[in-house]
């Protein structure tokens, strides 16, 4: 018995790299899978390899950027399998460069693919699901949206699918469907490529070195995919060189200053006195669990 058995799922991007990975993880443990990708080629060699183990698969060419293919790659899960219990949005593009040398060509395409591929699937995925009572997204975030150096494109495109999760999870709460995302790390083609155009031999070396194969993430998402996670929703998992760790979400620090009226002398004073040393570094870094704390106010009035 498989962890996912008899689930459908779709994987975006699962042509190669760390979607190949994903696909064959996702078919071992039972699951009829989807894989997309805009190769025919490679999304027909990964469906080979999985049913070559006696898992069952079918390859949907589709760019997710356009939103009637979206629709039509949707609509073939569930021709194929009977219903769409996953959803992974893992197609993406990987882009270094720093602000002073902004590509808006590059910057255009991760925005399509990294932000509008993945609304555009789960808008048409989420249909089934509500209407089914139960499915799981999962979204492929990145540290890079943490704040890291050559990476504020990639990184605003993967903030923006962070934000996703959190805003999808709050609206889908009790509807069954839920919502998460994966941070990965592997080494596949695109890392790889993008890195040797950016990093001298040395850099890129350190880079290969220390980043684990494409399938060291597939355990990860099996279970956040699986009625296992029943409970999980709203979270960024991450997993990296084998530690396995929740993201902090954004949040408010607590306590604030409040004042009735504010002036600009008043604001410098309250920085001058408190928040310049509480300023949180960018960057990934860690911090200790803290307790839920009801923030109170407008925002806790609207979700009322």
């Amino acid at each position: 018995m498989g962890m996912l058995d008899g689930k459908a799922v779709v994987i975006t991007g699962a042509g190669q790299g760390i979607g190949a990975a994903f696909a064959r993880g996702v078919a071992a443990e039972g699951a009829r899978v989807v894989v997309n990708d805009i190769a025919a080629g490679l999304a027909g060699d990964v469906v080979a390899s999985i049913e070559a183990l006696g898992g069952t698969a079918s390859a949907c060419i589709a760019d997710v950027t356009r939103w009637d293919e979206a629709s039509r790659l949707v609509a073939h899960c569930i021709e194929q399998f009977g219903r769409i219990d996953g959803l992974v949005n893992n197609a993406g593009l990987h882009h270094l460069g720093e602000l002073k040398d902004y590509d808006p060509a590059a910057a255009r395409a991760l925005v399509e693919v990294n932000v509008l591929g993945p609304m555009n699937c789960a808008a048409h995925a989420v249909k089934p699901m509500l209407a089914q009572r139960s499915g799981s997204i999962v979204n492929l975030v990145s540290g890079a949206h943490m704040g890291l150096s050559a990476m504020g494109v990639y990184g605003a495109s993967k903030g923006a699918v962070a934000s996703m999760v959190y805003s999808w999870a709050v609206e889908l709460a009790g509807t069954g469907v839920r919502v998460n995302g994966l941070s990965p790390m592997g080494l596949t083609r695109m890392t790889y490529t993008t890195t040797a155009h950016y990093y001298d031999a040395e850099t890129q070396a350190k880079f290969i070195a220390h980043t684990p194969p494409p399938e060291a993430n597939a355990p990860v998402l099996e279970y956040l995919l699986s009625d296992r996670a029943s409970a999980i929703n709203g979270q960024i998992v991450r997993i990296d060189q084998g530690d396995l760790q929740l993201c902090t979400h954004p949040a408010l620090l607590i306590p604030a200053i409040h004042r009735d009226n504010w002036t600009a002398e008043a604001v410098a004073e309250a920085f001058e006195r408190d928040l310049a040393q509480r300023q949180v570094p960018c960057g990934i870094w860690a911090m200790e669990n803290l307790p839920v704390q009801n923030r109170g106010g407008f925002w806790d009035k609207l979700q009322d």
